[in-house]
């Protein structure tokens, strides 16, 4: 951070989350942040569907041995569902005899929260590590209920029945498409316009959503360009990140899967990876949406912003006019290059840091480069 910027200001970060997104919204813009909101997904609550109360009964009927918490949300959601019915207290105690495994910390305060103790929860938060650890401790002629979490586990309850255990699934609640999809649709276009710095993920469901939508609508080659030049892919865990990663896409994770740690990590990549010159007003550093100069913030249009960013890949070096032309937003005519620079030239105070060069086109007026350009820039 510079001075008293904040380490996101001048930052814009958009958010495909479904549950807790207003959270991880207030993270960051108390950092600084600008933050828009397309939800991926939509969390529909199982709590009157009858498959649920069937696989209720079903286990309070004939006890399990062992019990799969595989979400927080999902576990909760259960025991909540059971009060509604007026069983809460009989499906507590039914759990009460079994061996509880848990995926992860958010599974395991659901747990206790419940007044159970879990029997196992791997730091990975894996469903394969919760696997191999039941599978190794033998499973043959028991009976397990696996609750899922937003859609099934085919691979995970499959490989139970076929080392012997007798499965009962628990569909708490489902991903499905967002509500309004014209928010995601929203934001996808300003992340493909240069308008977004950083997408955020908190669960697999909402990567995959976005790259179904994206596909679905004939963007995501774009996408995938946008990721690989300038758009930050932070996920909230290695688990998130998965479908991107299918795709080749790098993404950003912080060591703990949780949304401050996630708001922590966008923060800090973003902040170092600023492009940051020494011109003769001052240390310019090129923030997402702005342009911070010599501590003051210079929030800028998306394209003076755009040709900033063009030249600055080339310090001191002319930059045609046609070159910059292309980095426009909707790759403009050489005349809306001579627009932008003087909205540039107005919007950073001052007109000696970006020069003309007759007939050939501009160029920054730097000392050096003292850091260098961002992979994403």
């Amino acid at each position: 951070m510079t001075g008293q910027v904040p380490p996101l200001a001048g930052f814009s970060v958009g958010i495909t989350a479904a549950r807790r997104a207003e959270d991880l919204g207030a993270l960051l813009i108390r950092k600084g942040a600008e933050v828009h909101y397309g939800p991926a997904i939509r969390i529909v609550p199982l709590a009157d569907d009858t498959e649920l109360h069937a696989a209720t009964l079903r286990l309070l009927a004939e006890p399990v041995d062992t019990v799969v918490a595989t979400t927080g949300i999902g576990f909760r959601g259960w025991i909540e569902a059971a009060e509604g019915w007026g069983l809460s207290q009989a499906l507590l105690g039914a759990l009460a005899g079994t061996r509880v495994f848990a995926r992860g910390p958010k599974a395991t305060g659901a747990v206790r929260a419940a007044g159970l103790a879990e029997a196992y929860s791997p730091e990975s938060e894996s469903n394969a590590e919760v696997l191999a650890e039941l599978l190794q401790s033998g499973v043959d002629g028991r009976r397990i209920a696996v609750q899922l979490h937003g859609k099934p586990l085919p691979y995970f309850v499959e490989s139970l029945r076929a080392a012997g255990a007798e499965v009962i699934e628990i569909p708490v609640y489902r991903w499905v498409g967002p509500a309004d999809p014209r928010q995601l649709d929203r934001l996808l276009e300003r992340a493909l316009g240069g308008c977004v710095d950083a997408l955020l993920f908190t669960s697999a469901p909402a990567a995959a959503s976005t790259i179904a939508t994206a596909k679905r609508t004939g963007r995501l080659p774009a996408l995938i360009r946008a990721f690989e030049r300038r758009v930050l892919a932070g996920c909230v865990g290695p688990i998130t990140a998965a479908p991107l990663a299918a795709l080749g896409i790098r993404t950003v994770t912080p060591e703990r899967a949780r949304i401050g740690a996630l708001a922590r990590t966008v923060a800090t990549t973003l902040s170092e990876s600023a492009p940051r010159l020494r011109a003769a007003q001052g240390q310019l550093e090129l923030r997402g949406q702005a342009a911070l100069l010599d501590g003051d913030l210079r929030e800028l249009p998306p394209a003076p912003m755009a040709v900033l960013r063009a030249m600055a890949t080339r310090p001191g070096q002319v930059v045609s006019r046609r070159a910059l032309a292309a980095v426009l937003p909707g790759h403009g005519e050489e005349h809306a290059v001579e627009a932008a620079v003087a909205r540039l030239r107005s919007g950073l105070g001052s007109g000696d840091l970006v020069q003309t060069v007759v007939k050939r086109g501009y160029r920054l007026c730097v000392k050096e480069s003292s850091a260098e350009e961002a992979d994403r820039t």
